[in-house]
């Protein structure tokens, strides 16, 4: 289910269902093309409409060639007794993904080479990619390849490397206005649950939950390969790109962390203003962070060429918990309360840019009578006194020129407290929208 605004119990149940959807799809072995992207693709669509597109191997993007597709049906080493040690039915980890082919006897002194595992951490299984260089391994825990006897080893990867598609999926909610708002994630990684499934849950319950409500601005969701899918499609769709005004990739937000934010390369766009005006009220242990060009894919939506105001929303982030990229980030990592908080959270950062908006007061020479409107000390309840406020902040600085994110920053209160003031003063006449405004009239 979607929440409505502000109830706890819609959000706990969505999140209850986000992680049910985490746990659903855990299991499928995903790669930067092939048929675990599919079926993961498949199953969104469920929730939302996606539409799936294939683009060919050999295809040019930029500097990049969209590479051949990779699929895999089993994998696994036998010990010298016949037993599979390693097993890819066990745990997908247990393959680089992308590996080549293999069908073969060898020694251990052989096989070692092709085999990873993290020594500081001898209870994980490592995860690893061979994407642009063709070659194969296996990934094991630390404990278990210290125990492989000497020996002959049967080495069986049943996989295949040849021209197909690469396959990304995209949601489009319309909006009354032409400006779009992007929101990524990538859907690359195999059994790894907070650095890949986090982010297409809480984009699923997001798209679910904006397509539900009216909407100014149009949404559009990817759900990409990292790297090759985005640098993809920006390729193919400059023209909708020069469109995107403000954009966040999703990416490990189901873990027990506070939020972090890595800022846009511009830093002081809309977006970034927004997260840390939501964030500072809904997480003060939040941590933020400037732009740089190494991570997820908003290094790639904001390469000089295209400079869109995209940041990244994330909890601890990648490369800083010891799960990461290994077995440990498993269903149990990820958190149900975790996943709703996030959701609340981008919820909040949609209601930010959705209503944002410059008015000028229409009575600027002193301040209006608020009474006689009964706009002043005539509301009860909690909160009468931060409305009031809020409704002073707004007529003494809506000259024209600072919009209410604006007002809400300068003034410390929340977004929605500073929203609902303007719409009382519009509602009254003390407002008037500045340009093509509309924000508020809807």
């Amino acid at each position: 289910m979607t929440p409505a605004a502000g109830d706890a119990d819609d959000f706990a149940a969505a999140g209850r269902d986000m992680h049910a959807l985490v746990r659903e799809l855990y299991p499928i072995c995903r790669s930067i093309t092939g048929d675990g992207v599919r079926a993961t693709l498949a199953r969104v669509q469920r929730e939302i409409p996606l539409q799936v597109h294939e683009v060919p191997s050999g295809t040019p993007a930029f500097d990049w060639t969209v590479p051949r597709e990779w699929n895999i049906r089993d994998a696994w080493v036998k010990n010298p007794r016949g037993e599979r040690v390693i097993d890819f039915r066990r745990h997908n980890l247990h393959v680089v993904s992308y590996s080549v082919p293999v069908r073969a006897r060898m020694t251990l002194e052989q096989l070692r080479p092709h085999l990873h595992s993290l020594p500081q951490q001898p209870d994980l299984i490592p995860y690893r990619t061979s994407y642009y260089r063709e070659d194969w391994g296996f990934c094991l825990a630390h404990r278990d390849l210290e125990s492989l006897p000497e020996g002959e080893y049967e080495v069986c990867i049943d996989s295949t490397l040849a021209d197909g598609h690469l396959t990304y999926g995209e949601c489009f909610l319309a909006g009354t206005s032409r400006d779009d708002v992007l929101f990524s994630c990538h859907v690359c990684h195999p059994s790894l649950c907070n650095d890949n499934l986090s982010g297409i849950a809480v984009a699923t319950f997001l798209a679910k939950a904006l397509a539900a409500a009216p909407r100014r601005l149009s949404y559009r969701f990817l759900f990409i390969p990292g790297t090759i899918g985005s640098i993809t499609w920006l390729s193919r769709h400059e023209e909708q790109a020069r469109r995107i005004r403000h954009g966040l990739v999703l990416t490990g937000i189901g873990d027990a962390g506070a939020f972090t934010y890595k800022a846009s390369r511009r830093g002081d766009a809309a977006i970034d203003t927004a997260v840390r005006h939501v964030l500072r009220h809904a997480d003060p242990g939040h941590a933020w962070r400037p732009f740089s060009p190494y991570g997820y894919d908003e290094r790639q939506y904001c390469s000089p060429g295209f400079n869109l105001p995209v940041g990244c929303l994330m909890r601890t982030p990648h490369g800083e918990y010891p799960q990461y990229h290994t077995s440990g980030d498993n269903p149990d990592f990820v958190h149900a309360g975790q996943l709703a908080g996030s959701l609340r959270a981008l919820l909040a950062i949609a209601d930010v840019l959705e209503h944002d908006a410059t008015y000028r007061n229409t009575q600027p020479m002193c301040e209006p009578q608020l009474g006689k409107r009964g706009l002043y000390g005539a509301m009860g309840g909690n909160g009468i006194r931060d409305l009031e406020m809020a409704m002073l902040w707004v007529l003494n600085l809506s000259d024209g020129g600072a919009s209410l994110l604006a007002i809400a920053e300068r003034s410390g209160l929340p977004f929605g407290t500073i929203h609902a003031a303007a719409r009382l003063l519009l509602a009254h006449g003390l407002l008037a929208p500045q340009g093509e405004n509309t924000a508020l009239r809807q």
